[in-house]
């Protein structure tokens, strides 16, 4: 009985999970996407939060705290600019960042600033203003610069986990609709000094069609929830599955559990690709075997 009633309350989160907003995936991505395993967790998170669940929510009104970003954007803009001067600001050496691993095809580039617990001494070094500034607002668990260059895009999708909403803060943009990004069907173009909020695990995607670079500070804000509990089991998964991820700069930074094993999944990921371009319906027969045997499994356990 009890094992039912687990089956069901996770089929009846990862439809609402699909059904959430005005943007879908298609059926068969959603079912092997990440967000419909990480729906249990996601969908208490939305019902324990404290702030709004919509795409988009006023950053100033719901998280006072973040104001001295916006009032120092111009010492952060400096930080960046210098560092994206330095090339410093750019793609991972390697498979050594599974969290935006799909993005770098795209062109977009990062430098962490500070990622769930996990310090970047190259940070410290290179932008001491920014870093200091992050580490004296705790509710930012992730940050980082993050430069989309002209003709770049981020194809739709979610990110795993919605136990933070993101922050988008204007540093050097195009300033121009043309360089934008969609949240569940809403667009928002960037602006020097100017600032967004969005839940991060509704289907977005991003474009520049302009000439320029689009550099950013982007950060994880811890969503607040209702109750203590969850608050912990929010904190809990940060501290746990995100720090994993922690992904260098360069060297002398410190590479996350899940970003060490990456390089050996990637290599199984590479051959899948390889056989779906040979004989894709060997692939796709393949692939669906597979998630049959894991829902029988999970059934028969």
């Amino acid at each position: 009985m009890i094992k039912w009633l687990i089956v069901a309350l996770f089929i009846a989160s990862a439809l609402y999970i699909h059904y959430r907003g005005r943007v879908r995936h298609r059926l068969g991505r959603q079912l092997l996407d990440h967000s419909t395993f990480m729906a249990p967790i996601n969908a208490l998170m939305y019902l324990c939060s404290r702030v709004p669940t919509t795409p988009f929510i006023d950053p100033g009104k719901e998280f006072p705290e973040l104001a001295p970003l916006r009032a120092q954007w111009p010492a952060i803009r400096d930080e960046a600019i210098a560092l994206q001067q330095m090339q410093k600001i750019r793609a991972a050496d390697g498979y050594t960042d599974v969290g935006f691993n799909s993005f770098f095809r795209r062109g977009w580039k990062r430098f962490y600033l500070k990622w769930y617990g996990t310090a970047h001494p190259s940070a410290a070094e290179l932008c001491p203003q920014t870093t200091a500034l992050l580490a004296s607002i705790p509710t930012v668990k992730a940050a980082m610069f993050a430069e989309l260059p002209p003709g770049s895009e981020l194809r739709p999708h979610r990110d795993p986990f919605a136990g933070s909403m993101r922050l988008h803060l204007g540093l050097a943009t195009p300033n121009d609709d043309r360089c934008f990004i969609e949240v569940d069907g809403q667009r928002h173009s960037w602006r020097d000094g100017e600032w967004t909020m969005f839940d991060e695990t509704y289907i977005h995607h991003a474009r520049n069609d302009t000439d320029q670079d689009r550099i950013i500070l982007f950060c994880d804000i811890e969503r607040p929830m209702r109750w203590r509990w969850a608050q912990a089991l929010n904190r809990l998964v940060g501290k746990s599955l995100l720090a994993a991820g922690a992904s260098p700069n360069q060297e002398g930074d410190k590479t996350g559990g899940i970003n060490r094993l990456f390089r050996y999944f990637y290599a199984v990921r590479l051959k899948a690709k390889a056989l779906k371009e040979r004989n894709n319906p060997l692939y796709q027969t393949l692939k669906w075997g597979i998630f049959a045997l894991v829902v029988v499994g999970i059934i028969l356990l």
